[in-house]
């Protein structure tokens, strides 16, 4: 008897019976083939070969009692890292004043506390000439949700029309008396000055002294809310104290209220580990930016003052001689909160366009270069995608004497869920500079973190696509874990090994004294489910760069401690004939994205027997006083480990 051939119909049946069983199988195996394909990349990325070419990451074992929200990192003179979070965006830490500062020596990574006497959380900070790190501003007050506001609320503006009688103290729970006789009662103590007489011509004029105060409606509810400008009187008052003091308010709503900015200011000392009070600032900063300007002193810029309002082009100047701060009424300009602000060769500040969240949509967002010392902005065209500069990275690429800086990635304004790839290169040497497209990242990205290397490329890592890593294109989450090494010579990227943790909205890169890369902190708003808030992220990962895998590393053995603008200094290496290069790199700063501090600065080589005999540039713009790291690097792009050295003011 002849077998019948089977159907296609009978050979469909029997692959669908066949189907059941084989989901069996591979739901009954799966945790051994996960094991396997785990154990199989663990393996591939270990490789010698895999190292030289994408680099290695590895977590760094941080003890319980040391891991804290990192929302600022900062590599000091010693070699260690200064962590602070302050009270971490923690709303708990803050109302109980619990806020940290931790570092971290890389060395022999060991940790210790750092006493921190105010919530310094979303402050500026900049390295000054002697290694010191200036840090201003801060959190005075956290914000409040609509959702959570019971009674109406304002700030009240106390005007005091009398000359004669000196300035009024208004201590906290002061009432006053609004439209339809509601009442609204002070939160804090308040003194405001006495009105103060001036000569307009032959006419005297006075002008009301003032001050201000956030004030709570009694009552709470809608009915305390008064949606237009109004005048209030201030209760217990009598005679004519009743005419000349008295209160103004634009508005009283249960809006949401913005995180309010502090005006406390340090200089903290890497040698003795401590913060250290200066002059407080002129105006309370939350999110400014300190940018370093060419003879040592520092100008804060932008930031909401402690109402949770934009400082209206407000700036000012920290005398770094004097350890105060004093304003600079002819540096008026708006910019939004945390600009990334470059020193330049011709000594003005270039504003990338890159910034941190706050500020109009429209004003204050331009790119261009501003002239410190008339006030005058050159604005730099041919951004694309210019309005998602938000979040973005900005980063002077290497060497700072070709003056080019690059912007990577960004979102457009707010909580928006739109961001891009782009990445844009601007040549501020020529007379009219323009940026000029570069290549895309390989996905749309913002909160990259960018860091210089010492072998004249730019590592970038973490970031993600949608804000704080929440929700993108139908996905949950979107932290990107890939990194990538940028080319300035090919005008390209490289692909660098992955890291295993996701960074965002407060994460933080830098480049460590041995070559290695650190990074940390992430405030994800969700968790993976995409349902509950998110939790801070604590792991530390570092990153080892191909160059680490290379083989034997140059060495310096000897040299100055101090360098001088301008001039030779030599440094003893056993190996002067292989040493082709050699940079000074500035430490990092950073938060929020922003990093005005790092910068790579090449160095004219000669070599002399037993060593080299290196120039600095003489430009302050180009390498403005300060402490960097020295290092050395071979034909093959290897850098020896890094020598601190200070440049001295010219």
């Amino acid at each position: 008897m002849t077998p019948r051939k089977p159907t296609i119909a009978r050979k469909a049946l029997s692959l669908l019976a066949l189907i059941p069983t084989l989901a069996t199988v591979i739901v009954v195996n799966r945790p051994i083939v996960v094991f396997a394909r785990d154990r199989y990349h663990e393996f591939s990325i270990n490789r010698q070969s895999y190292k030289e070419k994408y680099g290695h990451w590895s977590l760094l074992p941080v003890p319980e009692d040391f891991r804290v929200n990192a929302i600022h990192a900062a590599l000091l003179r010693t070699g260690k890292v200064l962590i602070i979070a302050g009270s971490g965006n923690n709303r708990q830490d803050f109302e109980a004043g619990t806020f940290r500062t931790v570092v971290w020596d890389p060395a022999t990574d060991r940790f210790s506390q750092v006493p921190t006497p105010t919530d310094l959380f979303c402050g500026g900070h900049t390295f000054l000439p002697d290694g010191r790190l200036l840090v201003a501003g801060g959190t005075k007050s956290y914000e409040v949700l609509e959702k959570d506001i019971e009674h109406a609320a304002g700030v009240m503006k106390i005007k005091n029309e009398s000359p004669d009688l000196g300035s009024r103290v208004f201590p906290k729970g002061t009432e006053f008396l609004g439209p339809q006789q509601r009442i609204y009662r002070s939160r804090a103590d308040v003194t405001v000055p006495a009105a103060s007489k001036m000569w307009h011509g032959n006419r005297m004029m006075v002008h009301a002294g003032e001050a201000e105060v956030w004030v709570d409606a009694v009552e709470p509810g809608d009915g305390p809310t008064v949606a237009k400008p109004a005048q209030y009187a201030i209760a217990g008052l009598t005679g004519n104290d009743t005419r000349n003091l008295y209160g103004i308010a634009e508005k009283i709503t249960r809006e949401k209220q913005e995180y309010g900015g502090d005006k406390t200011s340090y200089e903290f000392d890497p040698i003795t580990e401590r913060y250290v009070r200066t002059g407080d600032l002129v105006e309370h900063r939350w999110y400014p930016t300190l940018a370093p300007l060419p003879g040592g002193d520092v100008l804060a810029v932008s930031g909401l003052d402690e109402f949770g309002r934009m400082l209206p082009g407000v700036n000012e100047r920290y005398r770094t001689a004097e350890r105060r701060w004093v304003p600079a009424p002819g540096l008026r300009r708006v910019f939004p909160t945390y600009p990334a602000l470059f020193l330049t060769r011709d000594e003005r500040l270039f504003f990338s366009g890159s910034n941190a969240g706050y500020g109009s949509d429209t004003e204050g967002r331009t790119p261009g270069l501003w002239d410190v010392r008339t006030n005058r902005f050159q604005p730099v065209p041919g951004l694309l995608d210019p309005k998602m500069t938000e979040t973005s990275s900005s980063v002077m690429l290497p060497p700072a004497q070709d003056q080019k800086v690059m912007i990577l990635g960004g979102g457009a304004v707010g909580d928006s869920p739109n961001s891009t790839a782009r990445t844009a290169v601007v040549d501020l040497d020529e007379p009219r500079p323009a940026f000029e497209r570069g290549p895309d990242l390989p996905h749309p990205t913002r909160y990259l973190n960018s860091v210089v290397l010492p072998d004249d490329t730019v590592f970038t890592s973490g970031g993600s696509s949608g804000y704080r890593g929440g929700p993108y294109r139908g996905k949950t989450r979107s932290d990107l874990l890939t990194a990538q090494i940028y080319h300035p010579d090919e005008r390209a990227f490289t692909t660098a090994a992955a890291p295993v943790v996701g960074r965002n909205y407060h994460a933080e890169a830098l480049l460590l004294p041995d070559g290695r890369v650190v990074t940390m902190g992430s405030d994800p708003v969700y968790d993976r489910r995409g349902r509950d808030p998110g939790t801070f992220e604590q792991r530390i990962e570092i990153y080892s760069p191909p160059y680490l895998f290379r083989g034997d590393r140059p060495r310096i053995v000897g040299g100055s401690a101090t360098l001088r603008p301008g001039r030779r200094s030599v440094f003893a290496t056993p190996d002067p004939e292989r040493i082709r290069a050699a940079r000074l790199l500035r430490p990092s700063a950073i938060t929020h994205g922003t990093d005005v501090d790092q910068r790579s600065v090449a160095l004219g080589v000669h070599r002399i027997p037993g060593g080299l005999s290196l120039a600095v540039p003489k430009d302050r713009g180009v390498v403005p006083p300060g402490w960097y790291m020295l290092f050395l690097i071979d034909g093959g792009g290897v850098p020896s480990p890094a020598r601190w050295v200070q440049v001295l003011k010219d």
